[in-house]
């Protein structure tokens, strides 16, 4: 049976930690999403009668885990996706790539354009038609004999962006079939974790943090103790 994955929760906002593998957000086939079972966790839990509200002020890829910030209130989603389209905000992903990025630490700078047919982005020439500017910058920190942890703070919140960045520093994320890597993970899932998000309480103006733990899985449990 699943079990809610909260990681803070007052009057305005719900934070979670979405495992890979759930959709954030029903989808075109109607596949049941963790927004639905949030809704009904909160309806229960208050005794609530008809609907309840809670918005998702932004989105993880289906095989990506990590902090997902929910909106209990129409005021505090209004604010937060404020706060998430003029990236009023600090995100930090955690990768786990098979290539030792070299150097071990910059700053990517693409222009990149979503093919949705392929659900897939492409880099492209800057002034290309379509093509947006997307701006990451990445750290090493830590080694393994196989693999290498990568922590990323996103600067823009482009299409697979992290995915296809790295890719394109011969750096695929373990698990990305789509940008790389020689094969896919079992589960379907991708060694790519939402870890933190820091930001300004919708309503309290609060600066908060919040941090999803690591996924129990092999090679996310070697990386646990650098972090």
């Amino acid at each position: 049976m699943y079990r809610p994955q909260i990681i803070f929760e007052d009057n305005h906002l719900l934070v979670i930690n979405k495992l890979a593998g759930e959709l954030a957000q029903r989808d075109d086939e109607g596949e049941a999403s963790i927004l639905e079972f949030y809704k009904e966790y909160l309806k229960k839990k208050y005794n609530k009668t008809g609907n309840v509200y809670l918005g998702l002020p932004h989105r993880l890829d289906r095989p990506t885990s990590g902090v997902l910030v929910l909106a209990k209130t129409s005021k505090a989603m209004t604010r937060l996706s404020q706060l998430f389209q003029l990236r009023e905000l600090k995100k930090t992903y955690l990768a786990v790539v098979a290539n030792r990025p070299e150097p071990e630490s910059g700053t990517l700078k693409h222009y990149l354009r979503k093919n949705p047919k392929q659900n897939k982005s492409y880099p492209l020439n800057q002034g290309a038609k379509g093509a947006k500017e997307a701006r990451l910058s990445y750290q090493l920190l830590a080694s393994s004999d196989r693999y290498h942890l990568v922590s990323v703070d996103l600067h823009t919140g482009r299409h697979h962006q992290i995915r296809c960045q790295l890719s394109l520093i011969a750096c695929p994320i373990k698990g990305d079939l789509k940008y790389g890597s020689p094969r896919s993970n079992p589960d379907g899932s991708l060694h790519l974790h939402a870890y933190e998000i820091s930001l300004e309480h919708p309503v309290k103006k609060e600066e908060m943090t919040f941090r999803a733990p690591l996924p129990n899985e092999t090679i996310w449990n070697v990386f646990r103790e650098y972090l």
